[in-house]
C-alpha cells in the first residue's frame, strides 16, 4: 500500500526534451498527480467543507474573541486547516487595538520558487508570458500540493497590463476605446454565489463612485475549471476584472495612489459584509496585473485562457510557485502579491505588525492630502507573512518611496561587518544606520522579487538563505530565478551569468532598459538624501562606562535582596558565578525532568512560564557562532518620528552597542537631557490584601508611563531599585511591568514616542534578558546580578581559589564584563535559534509561547502570545510574587540562599522525574527480571507528584474489560518502540551497541544519532560463545544472530559519518531538524570525547572538538527539506525517511508541510528530551511538552487529510506503559525512549555526561570508565517487555484488543481529579480534542511502502544493461545524455546501489556519465568512488552533497557568450558533508561552498560567503574572488586562495585558522597538481594562466591552515618529509 508522492519529477513543459529518457517522464506530468491514489480524492472532504475559515479569504478584520476563551479555552477551527487556539481573553469591544496573534501567524507558513523575466528594450511580447509559464512549470518541485495531490498550494504571474488584449474586448463589447493613461484594471476574486457577487460588485462600484473614479465595465476572466484540483475547486472564487478611469489625476503615480485608497476603502466596506471574506483584489493598478490561484505551476496557463492569448503581451513577468506547509491554503495567498513575489519566511512578523500598528498614530504624509487615516490599519493580522510584507511595502511605495528604497529599508543587508561597504560606500552605511533607528528589519530568509510596473527587481536576505541566479541574453532579456535551467537558452546567447549573494539586489528600469547591480542601486538610493549629515547632527552613541569595582550592599543586604527577588543558590553558583568566571553560558546535560512551572509545587519566577520559540522546517536557525557577522545586538533609544517624513529629527536617537547596561551607563542615560528620562517605580502595595493588588499596581504604573510620555519623556526607566525595601510593597515582576507598559503605550498610540529601559534585580539568565527584550524593553540594567558578581569576586572563598590556582586571576570589573559577555553570546544564540539576525527585530516580537498563565495576565502584558492551557490568574501570580518577597523579611534571617533544586536534584528540592529511587527500582526489575520489582517501579511512577501534563489525565472506557490473553502479543507492541538519537561519541561504544542489539532483538528500532556507524555492526554475529564475541569483544550477554546495526540512521546538521554505505545500510533515515533539549541549536562534542575511534567514524581529527551547526545548511525551508527527503529516498529507495521535530505552537502546520514534502515518519519530541551537553537556558527554556505537540500534529494532519501519509512517533520522558497509552490516545503510532533506555542499560543519572567522567561508562570515551559499563542487551529487552505487558494490561482493562483501536481515540482520556498547588485554572481540552480518525489503521500507516520519488533519471541509468553489468562485475562504462533542472539528485541512486554492494571504497569498476544541460539540485550527491560525472552546462544547489569519492567536473559549453571565470556555474552549499572525491568547476559557486567537507578536494573559480565553513578535512582551491567569513569553524583540511587585489585577509574568519603564504614544497605541489587537474578537466583559462605564470601567481596564494594541519608537510616545510607520490592523489 503506497501513498502518492508530492515530489515534482518532470514537468510536461520539458517532457518533449526528454523523449530519449521516456521512462523518467511521468505520463501525468505533474508532481501533484504522480502515482495518484484515487482513495485520497475524497478523504477528509466532509471535515474540510465544515470549516468556514477554510473557505474564507481572511480579509475581514480580526474575529471577535470570546471573553471566556481563556477560562474554558474554547477552540476554534482555524484558517488554513490547522486547529487554532486563541490566547487573548478580553472581548473585542473592550480593546483599544488589535495585536498580531501568534496563532494566526502560525496557521500559514510557506516557501516557494520564484523568478522574473524583463525586456531591456521595453518591448512587449507574448514570448515573455510563455517563457514565464515554462519557467514556472520547471519549478513545480519547489511547490506543494494538497491532500488530493492535485490542488496546488498556489502559483501565478504578475505582468504589465495587456492593454492590447483588453482593447479588443472593449471593441467586442461595443465600449468606447480605453484611455490607457488614465485607466486601471482590478483583478478581483468574488464570492461564487451570484447574488453575493452582485452585492460585492455593487459595493465596489459605490466606493469608486464616491471617489470620483468611473467604472468602465466588468469582465469575466475566461478560465478552464477542469484543470483545477478537487479541493481547490471547492474554494475557487468567481474571477472578474473591473476597468476604471481616474480622470481627476494626470500623473501616473497619483492615479496609482487613488486606486490604492479606493481599494483600501473597498476592503474596509467589505469587512463588514457577509461576503467580506470571499472578496479579494489580486491587483488594482494602472500598470500591473496579477493572475494567480490555488493552482499547480503547469496549469496556470491552462486555467487562465488570457495567458495563452497571443494578444497578451508584456515587457516583464514575475512568476511564483508556492509551497504552503498547510494543505488548505487560500486562493488569495497564492503569489505574486500586488507588489512582491516572496520566497521565504518572515520570522519577526508578530513584532513587525505590532510596531506597524504602533506607527499608525505618527505616520502621515502630505502626499496623501490629509487622507492618511484611510490607509489604516497597516497590515492585516490575519494574513500571511508574505501578504503583510507586501502590504507594508506597498504603503511605503505609494507614499513616495521607490521600490529599491523600500526593500533596502525593510530588508537591510548585513552592513556592519562588511569591509567593502564600510570603506568604499559609506553613504550606503549611513542609509542603513539612519533607518535602523526608524524601523526594525523584517527579518528572515527571503528572496524578494518586486515591481511597480516601471522597475522590476530582486533582493536577497542578509544571510543569503535562498537561491537566486540571474542571466542576460544577447536579445536584451534578463532573467532571475530560484534555479537555473528553467528555460532552454543556447549558451551562445547568454552574455552574463551571476547570482545574488547575501543582501544583494539587482534592478531593471523597464523604461530606460538599464540594469543596476547591487551597489549601483544602493548608491543611487543612499545619495538621494543627506543621511550621513543627519546622523552626525542628531545621533549619538552611549559611551561605555566602567563597571563598579566596589559593592553596593553589605553581604546581609545582598542576601536579603536575592531572597526577595527569587534567587536560589543554583542561580548564583551555576549561572551568575559561572558566567562571571568564564564569560560563557553554563552547560549541563540530560535534559529537563522537572515539572512545568505551573505544575510545580514550588514558586517560580514569571520568566519560567515562557518558552523560547525556535526555527524548524519553515525557516532555518542562524549560526551565531560561525556566522555572527550578520547579527547585531545594537539598540536605539528615543522617539521615533514620522517615518514618512525623512529628516534630521528622526536621527536624534541614542545608540547602544548592546542592551546590557552597567550602573554607570544607566546613570549616563538618566542624565541625557535630550531623552527627558522618567524613572518609574515598579512596586505594588499589598496593605489592603493581595487580591487585586497586582492589577492595581500595574494600572498605576501604566498611568504614570502614559503621563510621562505625554509630558515629553522619550525614555521610561522602570525600576525596582530601592534603598528601603518594604515588606508590604513587593516588586512587580519586571517582565510583567515591561509587557504591561509596552502594550498600554501601543494601545494609546504613544509607543513610538518613548523607549523602555528596565532597571531590575530580577534578571540574571540569558532567558530573562530575552523575555524582557521580546516584550518591549530596549535595555536592561541587571543591578543585583552585577552586585552578585562583585561580591563573589571579593569573597574570601574566591580569593582563596585564585591564590590556589583553581580559577584564573580576575578583577572585580572583569567578572562583570564576563557576565555581560556571556549574556550577549546567549542573546545571540536565542535570536539565532529563531533565525533572527538583529536584536531590533527581536525587540517586541514576542517570540515565546506561554505555559501556565491565564487570560487576564496574558491580555494585560503579553497580548497576542499563545497560552493554550490557561493557568495562573493575576491574583495567583501576585501570591507567587509575594511568596518570594516575604523570604527577604523572615523573622530569622537565613544564613544562605535556599537551593530550589530546579537544575540538579536535591533533597527537599524540586521533584525530578529521573531520580535515583526510580533508577534503582528499574535496575532491580530489569537485571533480576523481577515482575514484582517492576510493579514497585510502576507504583513509584503512579504516586509521584504531578510532573508532566499527562499526569493530569487518566483513562476511562465505556467498554468492559477483556482477558489480557485476547490482547495483541507483546511482540507486536514492541515493534513500535524506538530509542532516541544518542550519538556514538556522546555515549560510549558499549552503550550504543547494547541498545542497538536489544532493539533488534525485540523488532524495534534504535537510532544511531549523529556520528556515523562502524560497518562491522552491519553483520549478524555468528561467533558468540558464553555471551562473548570476538567481533564485538567489549560486549557481554550476546547471542548468535545478534546485530548491532542501528535500524534508524540519523542525518544531522554536522553530517558526521554520513556516507553512501551508511545510508544504504539503513532501514530508516532520520533527518534531525531539532533536538528536544536544545531546539534550534547545533551540537557539540568536546575534544576529550573525540577519541581516535570516534574521529575515524566522523572523518575528523582526534582530540579536536566537533561542533554541529544549527540545522540550516540544506534545510533552509520546506522546499529544501523536501529536497533532502528526495535525496535520501534517492540513495536508498527502500528506507523510510523520518523527520524529527520538537513540540512548539504551530507544529501541526509544520508537520503538514513535512508530510507534503514526502516524509514517511514524523517524530515529535518534547522539551524534556535528554542531551549529552547543552546550555542550561536551552534545557530549561526552549521547546514545549510533547503532549501539546503530538495532539496538535495529529489533529492538524487529520484535518488536512494527511494523517495516512505519515506515521507519528513521539518521544521525551516516556517511562511506562501508561505513557505509551497516553501517547497513543493522542495520536502516536510509535514511541521513543531515550533516557530510560540508558537507565535500563546502566545509567545512574550522575548528570555529568558533558565532562567525559561518567562513573559507569555510559557516556564516556575514557577506556577505564568504559570498562565499568554494566549493561547487557537482555536488560533493555526486559524493560521493553515489561512496558509492553503493561500496555497489554491497560488495553485489557479498557476493553481493547490492540493498540490500533485506541490510536487517536482521545475519548479514553479524562481529567484526573488532582489539586495543583498554584491554580485550578488549567484547561487540558486541547489534549483531548478529537478531529476524527484516520481512514487507515495505525498498522496500515506504519507498514505502507516507502514513499517514492517516482520515475527518476537514475532508474533509467540503473536499467541500462551496460551500467548494470558494470556495477555487477566491476567494469567500465561511458554514457552521454541530456539533463534538465527537474532531474534532481542525479547519481545518488546509482551510488547507493554501488555502496550497498561494495561499501564506500570497494568498487573497482568505473562509470563515466557525461551530461549536457542544467542539472537539478543535489547533482552528484553521495557519489561513490568509481563514479565520474561530467556536466557541460551548469548546476543548482548542493552539488556533491555527501560525496564519498569519484569525480564531478562542471564546465560551460563551448562558444558561450560569457567569461567562464566570471559566471556562476554551481549553486549554494556544494560539497556539504563530503567525505571524499573531487570536484572541478570552471566557474563560481554560491554561499557555503565546502561546508563540513571532511575529505573532498575541489577547485573553484570563486565562491560566495562562508566558504570552507566547519571543514574538517580535504583541500579547497579558489582561483577567483570569494565572499566574507572564509574558514569559519574550519578545524581540518587546507585551503588555497588566490588574492590578486589584496582583499582576501579581510574576508577570513581568523578565530581558528592561520593565514600563510604557500612556502612548503609539498603544499606547492599539492596546489599545482590540483590546478593542473582542473585545467585538464575543465579547460579553465584562469588555471592555464596561473600555471603558465607560476612564479608570478604562487606568491599571490594564501594558504589557510587550522591547528590540526600545522605539522603536515603541505603546511610546514620543516615537518617530516613524505614521498611526493603519497602526497595527494586520492582515488577518484
Amino acid at each position: 500500500m503506497a501513498l502518492a508522492t508530492k515530489s515534482c519529477l518532470v514537468s510536461p513543459l520539458v517532457v518533449d526534451k526528454r523523449l530519449h529518457v521516456a521512462a523518467s517522464a511521468s505520463s501525468s506530468g505533474s508532481s501533484c498527480s504522480t502515482a495518484r491514489v484515487p482513495s485520497w480524492s475524497k478523504l477528509g472532504l466532509t471535515f474540510y467543507l465544515r470549516q468556514s475559515d477554510f473557505v474564507g479569504f481572511g480579509l475581514r478584520g480580526a474575529r471577535k474573541s470570546n471573553s471566556a476563551q481563556h477560562g474554558d479555552a474554547s477552540r476554534s477551527q482555524g484558517a488554513a486547516g490547522g486547529l487554532k487556539w486563541w490566547a487573548s481573553a478580553t472581548p473585542r469591544e473592550a480593546r483599544q487595538y488589535e495585536v498580531a496573534n501568534l496563532d494566526d501567524i502560525l496557521a500559514e507558513r510557506d516557501a516557494c520558487g520564484v523568478g522574473y523575466i524583463a525586456s531591456l528594450k521595453n518591448e512587449y511580447s507574448h514570448k515573455i508570458v510563455k517563457d514565464a509559464l515554462t519557467s514556472l512549470g520547471c519549478m513545480e518541485h519547489r511547490g506543494g500540493c494538497g491532500a488530493d495531490n492535485d490542488s496546488g498550494d498556489g502559483a501565478g504571474v504578475m505582468t504589465s497590463i495587456p492593454w492590447g488584449l483588453f482593447k479588443k474586448w472593449f471593441q467586442e463589447q461595443g465600449l468606447a476605446e480605453v484611455d490607457e493613461s488614465h485607466c486601471g484594471v482590478g483583478q478581483v476574486f468574488l464570492p461564487r454565489d451570484e447574488s453575493l457577487a452582485a452585492a460585492a460588485k455593487a459595493v465596489v462600484e459605490e466606493v469608486f463612485k464616491k471617489e470620483g473614479v468611473e467604472v468602465l465595465g466588468w469582465r469575466a476572466v475566461p478560465v478552464t475549471e477542469s484543470v483545477v484540483g478537487h479541493f481547490a475547486k471547492i474554494t475557487m472564487p468567481r474571477i472578474e476584472q473591473i476597468f476604471v478611469k481616474v480622470s481627476a489625476e494626470d500623473a501616473m503615480d497619483d492615479i496609482e495612489r487613488e486606486l490604492y485608497i479606493s481599494r483600501k476603502l473597498i476592503e474596509k466596506a467589505a469587512s463588514t459584509e457577509p461576503w467580506g471574506e470571499d472578496f479579494y483584489f489580486c491587483s488594482l493598478s494602472s500598470r500591473t496585473i496579477v493572475y494567480k490561484g490555488m493552482l499547480r505551476s503547469e496549469v496556470v496557463g491552462q486555467f487562465y485562457d488570457d495567458l495563452r492569448n497571443e494578444d497578451y503581451t508584456t515587457q516583464f513577468a514575475i512568476y511564483h510557485r508556492r509551497f504552503s506547509t498547510n494543505t488548505t491554503p487560500k486562493w488569495p495567498l497564492a503569489q505574486p502579491m500586488r507588489f512582491l513575489g516572496h520566497n521565504g519566511e518572515i520570522n519577526t512578523l508578530q513584532g513587525n505588525l505590532n510596531w506597524m500598528r504602533s506607527r499608525e498614530a505618527t505616520m502621515e504624509s502630505p502626499i496623501w492630502r490629509g487622507r492618511d487615516a484611510e490607509l489604516r490599519p497597516f497590515g492585516n493580522i490575519k494574513a500571511s507573512d508574505s501578504a503583510n510584507l507586501d502590504m507594508v511595502a506597498e504603503l511605503f511605495m505609494r507614499s513616495g518611496y521607490g521600490p529599491e528604497e523600500t526593500m533596502m529599508m525593510m530588508v537591510p543587508e548585513a552592513y556592519k561587518k562588511h569591509p567593502t561597504l564600510m570603506v568604499k560606500y559609506p553613504e550606503i552605511v549611513d542609509f542603513y544606520e539612519y533607518y535602523k533607528g526608524q524601523m526594525e528589519a523584517w527579518d528572515g530568509p527571503a528572496l524578494l522579487l518586486f515591481s511597480n510596473g516601471r522597475t522590476v527587481g530582486a533582493c536577497l536576505d542578509r544571510n543569503g538563505l535562498r537561491p537566486a541566479r540571474y542571466w542576460r541574453t544577447n536579445d536584451d532579456l534578463i532573467y532571475v530565478a530560484s534555479e537555473v535551467g528553467v528555460l532552454d537558452i543556447p549558451a551562445a546567447n547568454v552574455t552574463m551569468k551571476g547570482r545574488l549573494g547575501p543582501g544583494m539586489m539587482i534592478c531593471v528600469n523597464l523604461e530606460s532598459g538599464e540594469v543596476y547591480e547591487n551597489t549601483e542601486v544602493k548608491k543611487r538610493v543612499a545619495n538621494a538624501k543627506p543621511y550621513g549629515k543627519w546622523l552626525a547632527e542628531g545621533s549619538r552613541k552611549l559611551e561605555p562606562v566602567s563597571f563598579n569595582d566596589s559593592t553596593l550592599y553589605s553581604p546581609d543586604s545582598l542576601l536579603k535582596h536575592q531572597q526577595a527577588f527569587g534567587y536560589s543558590s543554583e542561580d548564583v553558583q551555576m549561572i551568575i558565578e559561572s558566567m562571571a568566571s568564564s564569560g560563557k553560558e553554563p552547560t549541563f546535560c540530560m535534559g529537563d525532568d522537572t515539572p512545568l512551572a505551573v505544575l510545580s509545587e514550588r514558586a517560580h519566577l514569571l520568566y519560567d512560564y515562557f518558552k523560547q520559540r525556535f526555527a524548524q522546517v519553515t525557516n532555518p536557525a542562524i549560526d551565531s557562532l560561525r556566522e555572527g557577522l550578520v547579527m547585531s545586538l545594537e539598540m536605539n533609544l528615543g522617539k521615533r518620528e514620522n517615518m514618512l517624513d525623512a529628516g534630521p529629527a528622526n536621527a536624534a536617537q541614542v545608540t547602544l552597542s548592546d542592551p546590557i547596561l552597567s550602573d554607570g551607563e544607566l546613570s549616563a542615560l538618566q542624565a541625557t537631557e535630550s531623552l527627558k528620562p522618567a524613572t518609574l517605580s515598579t512596586f505594588f502595595d499589598v496593605n489592603d490584601g493581595i487580591e487585586g493588588a497586582l492589577q492595581r499596581g500595574l494600572d498605576k504604573l501604566c498611568e504614570a508611563a502614559d503621563e510621562a510620555v505625554r509630558s515629553g519623556s522619550q525614555l521610561l526607566i522602570l525600576s525596582d531599585r530601592t534603598d528601603d525595601m518594604d515588606a508590604t510593597k513587593p516588586a512587580i515582576p519586571p517582565l510583567l511591568a515591561v509587557g504591561a507598559v509596552h502594550h498600554h503605550l501601543i494601545s494609546n498610540g504613544l509607543r513610538m514616542s518613548a523607549s523602555i529601559v528596565i532597571d531590575t534585580a530580577q534578571c540574571f539568565s540569558t532567558h530573562h534578558f530575552a523575555c524582557l527584550i521580546g516584550y518591549g524593553a530596549s535595555a536592561i540594567c541587571p543591578y543585583l546580578a552585577l552586585e552578585t558578581c562583585r561580591q563573589w569576586r571579593m569573597s574570601t572563598k574566591t580569593i582563596a581559589f585564585i591564590k590556589n590556582g583553581k580559577i584564573p586571576s580576575i578583577t572585580v570589573e572583569q567578572t562583570q564584563k564576563n557576565f555581560k559577555k556571556a549574556v550577549k553570546a546567549g542573546l545571540l544564540k536565542i535570536l539565532s535559534k529563531m533565525g533572527i539576525s538583529l536584536l531590533t527585530s527581536y525587540h517586541g516580537a514576542q517570540i515565546f509561547e506561554i505555559y501556565g498563565l491565564g487570560g487576564d495576565v496574558v491580555d494585560t502584558a503579553f497580548r497576542g502570545s499563545t497560552s493554550r492551557i490557561g493557568g495562573l490568574t493575576m491574583n495567583e501570580l501576585a501570591n507567587e510574587t509575594v511568596s518570594f518577597w516575604t523570604k527577604g523579611f523572615a523573622e530569622e534571617a537565613a544564613k544562605k540562599l535556599e537551593n530550589f533544586g530546579f537544575i540538579q536534584l536535591r533533597p527537599g528540592g524540586e521533584y525530578h522525574g529521573n531520580n535515583p529511587e526510580m533508577s534503582k527500582l528499574l535496575h532491580k526489575a530489569v537485571r533480576e527480571k523481577n515482575q514484582s520489582a517492576y510493579a514497585v517501579y510502576q507504583e513509584h511512577l503512579s504516586t509521584r507528584p504531578v510532573n508532566v501534563l499527562r499526569d493530569l489525565l487518566e483513562f476511562q472506557s465505556e467498554r468492559k474489560p477483556i482477558p489480557v490473553e485476547n490482547v495483541e502479543p507483546a511482540s507486536g507492541i514492541m515493534e513500535r518502540f524506538v530509542t532516541g538519537g544518542m550519538s556514538l561519541g556522546a555515549i560510549s561504544r558499549e552503550t550504543h551497541e547494547v541498545i542497538a542489539i536489544a532493539m533488534n532483538r525485540i523488532g524495534g528500532k534504535s537510532n544511531s544519532g549523529e556520528g556515523g556507524e562502524d560497518p562491522i555492526r552491519w553483520k549478524h554475529l555468528s561467533d558468540v560463545k558464553e555471551g562473548l564475541s570476538d567481533t564485538l569483544p567489549h560486549l557481554k550477554g550476546l547471542e548468535n544472530g545478534d546485530i548491532a546495526s542501528s535500524a534508524i540512521k540519523q542525518i544531522a546538521s554536522g553530517r558526521f559519518g554520513v556516507t553512501p554505505s551508511f545510508l544504504a545500510n539503513s532501514e530508516q533515515l532520520e533527518i534531525k531538524i531539532a533536538q528536544g533539549a536544545k531546539p534550534g541549536e547545533g551540537g557539540q562534542l568536546p575534544g576529550k570525547k573525540v577519541s581516535p575511534y570516534i574521529a575515524s567514524l566522523r572523518n575528523s581529527k582526534p582530540g579536536v572538538p566537533l561542533i554541529s551547526p544549527p540545522p540550516h545548511h540544506d534545510i533552509y525551508s520546506i522546499e529544501d527539506l523536501a529536497q533532502l527527503i528526495y535525496d535520501l529516498h534517492q540513495v536508498n529507495p527502500v528506507a523510510k525517511v523520518s523527520v524529527k521535530l520538537v513540540a512548539e505552537a504551530g507544529i501541526g502546520t509544520v508537520a503538514s508541510g513535512v508530510a507534503k514534502a514526502n516524509a514517511d515518519v514524523i517524530q515529535i519530541s518534547g522539551f524534556d528530551g535528554g542531551t549529552g551537553a547543552s546550555p542550561i537556558s536551552s534545557i530549561k527554556h526552549a521547546g514545549g511538552p510533547w503532549e501539546m505537540g503530538l495532539a496538535e500534529t495529529h489533529q492538524t494532519l487529520i484535518s488536512n487529510s494527511l494523517r495516512e501519509r505519515v506515521a507519528l512517533r513521539v518521544d521525551g520522558g516516556l517511562k511506562s506503559g501508561v505513557d505509551v497509552i497516553m501517547a497513543a490516545a493522542m495520536g502516536a503510532d510509535e514511541f521513543g525512549f531515550g533516557s530510560l533506555a540508558m537507565i535500563a542499560t546502566g545509567c545512574i543519572m550522575a548528570r555529568i555526561c558533558h565532562t567525559n567522567n561518567c562513573p559507569v561508562g555510559v557516556a564516556s570515551q575514557r577506556e577505564e570508565m568504559r570498562a565499568r559499563f554494566p549493561g547487557v542487551p537482555g536488560d533493555l529487552v526486559n524493560y521493553f517487555l515489561y512496558v509492553a505487558e503493561e500496555v497489554r494490561g491497560i488495553l485489557a482493562q479498557l476493553g481493547y484488543e490492540k493498540l490500533d483501536d485506541i490510536i487517536g481515540k482521545t475519548e479514553i482520556l479524562k481529567r484526573r481529579d488532582v489539586q495543583l498547588a498554584k491554580t485550578q485554572s488549567l484547561d487540558l481540552s486541547f489534549l483531548m480534542a478529537n478531529a476524527g480518525m484516520p481512514k487507515w489503521t495505525s498498522t496500515q500507516i506504519r507498514k505502507q511502502e516507502v514513499h517514492s520519488n517516482g520515475p527518476v533519471l537514475d532508474d533509467v541509468l540503473l536499467a541500462d544493461p551496460e551500467i548494470a553489468d558494470a556495477i555487477q562485475n566491476e567494469k567500465s562504462v561511458e554514457k552521454s545524455l541530456k539533463i534538465y533542472n527537474v532531474d534532481r539528485s542525479v547519481g545518488g541512486r546509482v551510488s547507493g546501489a554501488i555502496a550497498k554492494k561494495y561499501g564506500d571504497t570497494g568498487f573497482a569498476g568505473e562509470i563515466k556519465l557525461k551530461f549536457e544541460g542544467s542539472a537539478g539540485q543535489s547533482f552528484g550527491c553521495f557519489l561513490t568512488p568509481g563514479m565520474h560525472l561530467r556536466l557541460v552546462g551548469e548546476a543548482n544547489d548542493y552539488v556533491g552533497k555527501g560525496m564519498a569519492g569519484g569525480k564531478i567536473v562542471i564546465l560551460p559549453p563551448e562558444g558561450c557568450g560569457f567569461k567562464a571565470e566570471d559566471a556562476t556555474i554551481v549553486g549554494n552549499t556544494c560539497l556539504y558533508g563530503a567525505t571524499g572525491g573531487q570536484l572541478f568547476a570552471n566557474g563560481k559557486a554560491g554561499e557555503r561552498f565546502a561546508v563540513r567537507n571532511s575529505l573532498a578536494e575541489a577547485v573553484i573559480e570563486g565562491t560566495g560567503d562562508h566558504a570552507c565553513e566547519y571543514m574538517t578535512g580535504g583541500c579547497i582551491v579558489a582561483i577567483g574572488k570569494v565572499g566574507r567569513n572564509v574558514a569559519a569553524g574550519m578545524t581540518g583540511g587546507l585551503g588555497y586562495f588566490l588574492d590578486e587585489d589584496d582583499t582576501f585577509p579581510t574576508k577570513v574568519n581568523k578565530e581558528i585558522v592561520k593565514m600563510q603564504r604557500v612556502t612548503a614544497p609539498a603544499g606547492q605541489q599539492q596546489l599545482q597538481r590540483l590546478l593542473q587537474t582542473h585545467m585538464d578537466e575543465t579547460g579553465s583559462s584562469k588555471a592555464k594562466e596561473i600555471l603558465s605564470n607560476w612564479e608570478k601567481f604562487l606568491p599571490l596564494f594564501w594558504q589557510l591552515v587550522p591547528p590540526s594541519e600545522e605539522e603536515t608537510p603541505e603546511a610546514n616545510a620543516n615537518a617530516e618529509d613524505r614521498r611526493v607520490e603519497n602526497l595527494v592523489a586520492q582515488t577518484a
